[in-house]
């Protein structure tokens, strides 16, 4: 969810293990919750399973994780932190902090090279990359983005009930957000950074529950450490305001999936079937890369039907 950094190469913590076996039985790249998930099924299932990882979560600055029961409000790294922990008592499972950069298919199933020069071979790969979002050019949004600056109600509404609260979008988004945040709060104010694109019908369905329209262009967010005080606009013109909603254009954390023939739907997500399965055998992905359903509890979900599935197709195969 925040803007990409340099990839540290540095071990997780103590209960990092790596190791030296090339040849596994399942890839799983992408550490966070939905591969900690798959992998917890597949360690359950005996299976040997690589974890390739940046130690880099999209929600690495959101503060609380919500809607995930047992850990609501939460802090999402204290979550990661006693997941690794209790997949890596599968002795099965390894983790390796590094970045996959290359996958090919072999003959036997596919090979993942990584940053650091590893190669590594497997009869399956899951795919738990997340996507990365595109920060717009306004400074102060990076910043605030997963702690002020937030995309989703369901996740981060509730701490932000009643508050004076921007809306920053246009068009049929921004009018699905104003139909949506009035449940949370009726101080809404749609900005839109410049000339509306919303409909004559959207517009007067908007004004007639109260919610201005701003087309000033945005200079950037007065915040203090990440908690947005402000909207700074072009012409030095300002709003205070305590919370802003917005859906920053995104693309796939990781290219490896495409170059090996996955298909992506329309909205730029992974293919995927019920079962996690993509477009291309043997190959399976989970969490926010096939899906804009972003939530800790969706893709600890979906990485459990993952790992269920791999192992599922292992065993008619081997049977």
């Amino acid at each position: 969810m925040t803007p990409e950094q340099p990839l540290p190469l540095t071990s997780f913590s103590t209960h990092n293990r790596m190791t030296d076996n090339k040849n596994v039985d399942v890839i799983i790249v992408g550490g966070s919750f939905a591969g900690l998930s798959a992998a917890m099924a597949l360690g359950r299932a005996l299976r040997n399973v690589l974890i390739i990882d940046s130690g880099l979560p999209c929600n690495r600055q959101t503060p609380h994780s919500h809607n995930f029961m047992t850990q609501d409000g939460e802090k999402p790294s204290a979550i990661l932190k006693k997941a690794k922990v209790q997949v890596l008592n599968y002795s099965t499972v390894k983790i390796r902090n590094d970045v996959a950069i290359i996958g090919e298919k072999t003959q036997n199933g596919f090979s993942i090279l990584t940053q650091t020069g590893a190669a590594f071979t497997a009869k399956k790969l899951i795919f738990a990359t997340g996507v990365r979002d595109i920060m717009p050019p306004i400074k102060g949004f990076s910043e605030c983005w997963g702690i002020s600056v937030i995309h989703c109600p369901y996740c981060h509404g509730y701490e932000v009930k009643n508050e004076k609260t921007g809306i920053l979008a246009n068009g049929d988004i921004a009018f699905h957000y104003a139909q949506l945040l009035s449940n949370w709060t009726k101080d809404l104010t749609i900005f839109t950074n410049g000339k509306s694109i919303l409909t004559q019908e959207q517009t007067d369905k908007i004004t007639q529950h109260n919610i201005p329209i701003v087309e000033n262009e945005i200079s950037y967010l007065k915040h203090q450490d990440g908690y947005i005080q402000e909207i700074v606009f072009a012409d030095q013109s300002t709003f205070q305001l305590k919370a802003i909603y917005s859906r920053p254009d995104f693309e796939q954390h990781c290219k490896i999936p495409e170059k090996l023939g996955c298909e992506l739907t329309e909205l730029g997500f992974l293919k995927v079937d019920m079962f996690q399965k993509t477009t291309v055998d043997h190959i399976f992905a989970c969490g926010d890369n096939g899906s804009p359903l972003r939530a800790v509890s969706y893709a600890v979900a979906t990485g459990s039907i993952a790992g269920a599935m791999v192992n599922n197709g292992m065993t008619e195969e081997e049977f």
